[in-house]
């Protein structure tokens, strides 16, 4: 349990029940920093729901509610049209789901709200399965990573929020990592500040889920960013900016040697792992220098 004081975020004193070293929890108490009291959120069934309801596991008191899992955008979208019929425009509107709610059940709904150029700030957090549940694989989880549902590995790819999301042109997207919470916190301000619909997509390292021990969460989410496997950027009005590109990418092993979820990759497919992201990040790289 985290003993959490009461502050502008709008945290309350009790705590709450993330798991040790949770990265979602990071992104919560990070956001709520910049985003304050004057916040209505909507989160939907998941490990974020420990946010919401009653009792004294609630770890917030601005106002919101918990809907289904895959409506987060649509019910964010209707609370916003509540707000603007009663003349309230100063009030922030986020959806705040993991992966599995976004990029798989929830995407239809989003797709919606960003078509629609809803002015909703939806923040994504990305564990990178359905970490609450059973640890399932989801459209998020990365290539060779072994859950429940792909115990010898994922045999594609995860599926690119952002892009998609820069597909609809909509006014603000960006990814974020909790390994940079400066980063983080800017981006959630800008979103904040933005008269249209906005993202983020932040990367969100889960210790259980992952097999890693709890105190790394911080250095796994840099990992990710050093080796490739999490690229730091934004889409503003049409223009891309590439936040950190190292100037040499790390080797794959500084990233999945301690996790769990990669053991039993065998030498080959570890090799193979590395040709992928080298080669995939070199490709994704190219592709935001050409939209800067």
């Amino acid at each position: 349990m985290l003993d959490i004081k009461h502050n502008s975020r709008g945290f309350v004193p009790h705590g709450m029940s993330a798991c040790a070293g949770c990265g979602m929890e990071l992104v919560m108490r990070n956001i709520l920093d910049v985003l304050g009291e004057d916040t209505i959120i909507i989160i939907p069934p998941g490990c974020a729901a420990s946010f919401s309801g009653y009792g004294k596991e609630t770890a917030i008191r601005i106002p919101g509610y918990q809907g289904n899992l895959e409506n987060t955008a649509a019910g964010a979208v209707g609370v916003r049209a509540a707000l603007n019929a009663m003349g309230n425009i100063h009030t922030t509107v986020v959806g705040f789901a993991g992966d599995g709610g976004t990029v798989d059940i929830g995407l239809q709904s989003l797709s919606g709200a960003m078509e629609r150029r809803d002015r909703i700030l939806y923040i994504c957090y990305d564990n990178e399965a359905y970490m609450n549940t059973g640890i399932q694989a989801s459209s998020s989880t990365p290539y060779l990573a072994s859950t429940t549902t792909t115990p010898a590995g994922k045999p594609t790819g995860r599926k690119d929020l952002v892009q998609i999301a820069i597909a609809h042109d909509i006014s603000y997207a960006a990814t974020a990592s909790v390994c940079n919470l400066t980063d983080l916190k800017k981006k959630v301000k800008k979103a904040k500040e933005t008269d249209a619909m906005s993202l983020i997509h932040v990367h969100a390292p889960c210790p259980t889920g992952w097999r890693y021990k709890p105190a790394k969460t911080i250095e796994m989410a840099r990992a990710a960013v050093q080796t490739g496997c999490w690229v730091l950027y934004e889409y503003e009005n049409g223009k891309v900016t590439i936040n950190y590109k190292p100037k040499k990418l790390a080797p794959i092993e500084t990233y999945i040697e301690p996790q769990g979820r990669f053991k039993g990759l065998t030498i080959k497919q570890k090799e193979e792992l590395q040709r992928y992201i080298v080669e995939y990040y070199n490709k994704y790289i190219r592709k935001l220098e050409f939209m800067a």
